[in-house]
């Protein structure tokens, strides 16, 4: 085409389109864009509050709030058809943005400063692509965008990237749910060759050369999952724990919470710096657990254990198991995986490797997994799972799910107390990902007014009776949250 570019041809068509001349034009541009392509024509955001019916302590953190992000958006595709997709996604700033010297409110603000500034890159960028190539195309304009709001908000400690991932994901969520409406399909569906350009070997390497994501992720979700409970490091397990109720007509107490969903997973929260709390936290929920599951004649459940990155030294870890193990042998059996025990900062911490607490349990990389590269250097390092998030974004989330699928780890997703459109989003990359056994989803515990909306539209998903979700409703076009 003689040098033309397809930028270039964009930009003459936006001039000939404003000129009224548009149709001899349009001709070209389908033989230059693949038609199932799409390209963002308009960005808003919104924002949501809610309070925490009760609060979470987690990583030597109280949480008692939630600040929801909410992106609409309109795409168009290669030949012509307009679609609108929304996202959303808790902006869990104590969680991906901890800090010793800012307050809750300052990095709550550098993330609304943040998303604004995403908002306008996302708008701007006018190629056409698949979801996927629009993210990877924006995603080092966004770190761009996180230096420069670090720096124009003078603030102490610059926007790490896990921060940047939690603010983008709504916005790439967004265009997922478009690009799955405008071909009325779900999103699951998009992940071949007949919609993408590429395969996984111009994202991953060489070794995925011919293979894309749906080789690695289900077309459609898994009927039921097992739903994983949390218990936080401050939540009463008994009654003798409460000083005093809330007495909104929902559980307090472990026992309650098993009988008023069936429950049979329970995610334990720890504090990692008191070796002795954490044991005897552990061995109180498990005795609570047994004497109640007993009573209702259920015979299997499991646990698994997140000191969110808190423990000093691998050492700590490996003394808790051992303590746990010789306490409570059935208990520790119950243990079906540890959640990223040490700091998250993993080339600064060498020497934590996994590789004899991974003779023990499996252990899970979560709040260290911003990239392939963590994913990559995680496994070197001895961890043998990854914890899947929608917070990290659907984009990133399918290609690191093909790696990790490919490797056999050992697979779990895990919650932002994610609400809403947020938690079926979540709910559907467990649903989707064949190697994920269970799914965690606490807002029903800690922020129920933020699903009321939806519950009526998902029961299986909000409304849990047997321990479960019903996710094999989660098959509706885009991501599923809003049916067009």
């Amino acid at each position: 085409m003689n040098g033309i570019t397809r930028r270039s041809l964009l930009k003459l068509g936006g001039a000939v389109v404003a000129c009224g001349e548009a149709p001899g034009l349009f001709n070209i541009l389908s033989a230059a864009v693949r038609k199932t392509d799409i390209r963002v024509e308009d960005v808003s955001t919104s924002y949501e509050e809610y309070r925490y019916r009760a609060p979470i302590k987690f990583g030597g953190h109280v949480v008692d709030r939630a600040t929801l992000l909410n992106v609409n958006c309109s795409v168009r595709t290669g030949d012509g058809r307009v679609a609108k997709g929304f996202g959303s996604m808790p902006l869990g700033n104590i969680w991906s943005f901890p800090s010793k010297t800012m307050s809750y409110e300052t990095t709550l603000g550098a993330m609304q400063a943040l998303a604004e500034q995403i908002a306008k890159l996302t708008r701007d960028y006018k190629e056409f692509g698949h979801p996927i190539d629009i993210n990877r195309a924006l995603d080092p304009l966004y770190l761009t965008a996180a230096a420069d709001v670090s720096e124009r908000l003078h603030l102490a400690e610059p926007i790490p990237k896990l921060c940047l991932l939690v603010t983008a994901s709504a916005f790439d969520a967004a265009v997922h749910d478009a690009f799955g409406k405008a071909h009325g399909v779900n999103c699951y569906h998009t992940y071949g060759p007949e919609f993408m350009t590429h395969d996984l070997a111009h994202y991953l390497g060489a070794e995925y050369k011919g293979q894309y994501p749906s080789q690695y992720v289900s077309l459609e979700p898994k009927r039921r999952m097992p739903l994983y409970h949390l218990v936080s490091a401050i939540d009463p397990i008994e009654e003798a724990d409460i000083t005093q109720r809330i007495s909104d007509g929902l559980p307090e107490t472990v026992p309650e919470w098993i009988r008023y969903n069936g429950l049979t997973h329970f995610k334990i929260k720890l504090n990692g710096d008191d070796r002795k709390w954490d044991e005897d936290r552990v061995l109180l929920v498990d005795k609570v657990v047994t004497q109640t599951q007993k009573q209702r004649g259920v015979a299997n459940w499991v646990y698994s254990l997140d000191f969110n990155e808190k423990c000093p030294n691998v050492e700590y870890l490996l003394n808790f198991l051992r303590e746990v193990k010789q306490k409570t042998p059935t208990g520790y059996e119950r243990i079906q995986y540890v959640e990223q025990p040490t700091a998250r900062d993993l080339k600064a911490h060498p020497e934590n490797v996994m590789h004899e607490a991974a003779k023990l349990r499996p252990v899970v990389i979560d709040e260290s997994l911003t990239d392939l590269e963590a994913l990559l250097l995680s496994r070197k390092m001895g961890y043998t799972g990854a914890a899947l998030k929608a917070c990290k974004g659907q984009s990133h989330m399918m290609l690191i799910a093909s790696v990790a699928e490919k490797h056999k780890m050992f697979l779990c997703v895990q919650d932002l107390t994610c609400p809403g459109a947020s938690l079926i989003q979540s709910a559907s990359l467990a649903a989707h990902v064949p190697g994920v056994a269970a799914i965690e989803g606490n807002s029903r515990q800690y922020m129920p007014a933020a699903n009321k909306a939806w519950e009526s539209k998902f029961p299986g998903i909000f409304r849990i009776t047997d321990g479960t979700m019903d996710t094999g409703e989660l098959n509706k076009v885009g991501l599923g949250a809003v049916e067009s």
